[in-house]
């Protein structure tokens, strides 16, 4: 069979799988409904973690790891909206659950200048033009630049700058990438961030100096004013409760995206050869943060139209369809071809 067939197939049992779900449970039929309260649940969660900590009802380490992951349920309702899944009909509704999901998860892209760059994805997913998979370390070598650029997009972007530029502009020239496209591309570079990205990085930035700075104080190494002191303390509850979980969240969900995704030799839309499922033993603690994406994400680009909760409960005869048709499983050589799709050796 050709890819293109193994595609169809593919897609042709997945719908199935869903439609008989829906057909057993007609509630899964209710998606607004879904999305709202796995929404409005994930807040609750988020705010009553906050209060335990300010109350000093919950150590930081269990409250950063609980936050992290229902932001991590948030990041999957933000895609599903950005695919238009929840109250569609709806605009305000959804474009209110963007900006609450972006509040809480405010080291991210701004979620409708990321809409453009995610339709992309799909159309030219692996390909040298794919640049938010570019963007979150895809394609790269493994070294101390994509280890510093997994967690934090702004560092991480702002060290690959000059290459992306040149990359862009050469795209440009050879006509794989548009004018609008180019355009946006430079809005997102100097907006997208803002205006919670840029100065929530820069917070964090001169926290973890001025936490570096008093364990030399407090060796005697350096003397350290007060007043430094003073502002790391003022800002350490908002560190806590959201720069660190979403800097975890991120580095979990980078990690997997970025080494489940192909990129450099694909096909152009050939989804057979876009994803691998990324789901080994070793995996698990990333899967946790980023709610079991490299497990099922695969499924979302056979089928776009499924929401998160429904991908997570037809994985198993998505899988059985993976494995009959070849789609692969933990290649974990691509971590050395640098995301390349290549040959199994």
């Amino acid at each position: 069979m050709t890819d293109e067939e193994k595609t169809r197939a593919i897609r042709v049992g997945i719908l199935d799988a869903g439609k008989k779900l829906k057909h057993r449970y007609p509630i899964l039929t209710r998606q607004n409904a879904w999305g709202m309260s796995f929404f409005l649940l994930s807040i609750v969660m988020i705010m009553g973690a906050a209060w335990c900590y300010l109350s000093h009802g919950a150590p930081a380490w269990a409250v950063i790891l609980w936050i992290a992951f229902w932001t991590s349920i948030l990041h999957e309702l933000e895609h599903d909206l950005i695919h238009y899944l929840y109250f569609k009909k709806q605009p305000p509704i959804q474009n209110l659950m963007l900006l609450v999901a972006w509040l809480l998860r405010p080291l991210t892209l701004n979620p409708w200048m990321r809409r453009r760059l995610h339709f992309h994805h799909h159309k030219f997913s692996g390909t040298e033009t794919d640049m938010e998979e570019k963007g979150v370390t895809n394609g790269m070598a493994w070294g101390i630049l994509r280890l510093i650029a997994t967690p934090d997009l702004f560092f991480g972007n702002v060290l690959r700058f000059p290459c992306f530029q040149r990359e862009v502009r050469d795209l440009y020239r050879l006509g794989k990438l548009s004018h609008e496209d180019t355009l946006h591309l430079k809005r997102t570079a100097l907006l997208g961030f803002l205006p919670f990205g840029v100065p929530l990085h820069l917070l964090w930035y001169s926290y973890v100096l001025i936490w570096l700075a008093t364990i030399l104080a407090d060796n005697g190494l350096i003397a350290l004013s007060p007043a430094f002191i003073h502002w790391q303390r003022a800002v350490h509850p908002l560190m806590i409760l959201l720069v660190v979980p979403n800097l975890l969240r991120q580095f979990c969900l980078h990690f997997i995206t970025s080494n489940m995704h192909y990129y450099g030799d694909i096909e152009r839309g050939n989804i057979f050869q876009q994803t691998q499922v990324l789901n080994a033993w070793w995996t698990w603690p990333f899967q946790l943060f980023c709610f079991n994406f490299g497990s099922t994400h695969s499924i979302h680009h056979y089928i776009v139209d499924d929401p998160f909760y429904l991908r997570q409960l037809i994985v198993r005869p998505s899988h059985l369809l993976f494995r009959k048709y070849g789609v692969r499983f933990n290649d974990t050589g691509s971590f050395a071809r640098a995301n390349r799709y290549g040959l199994i050796k």
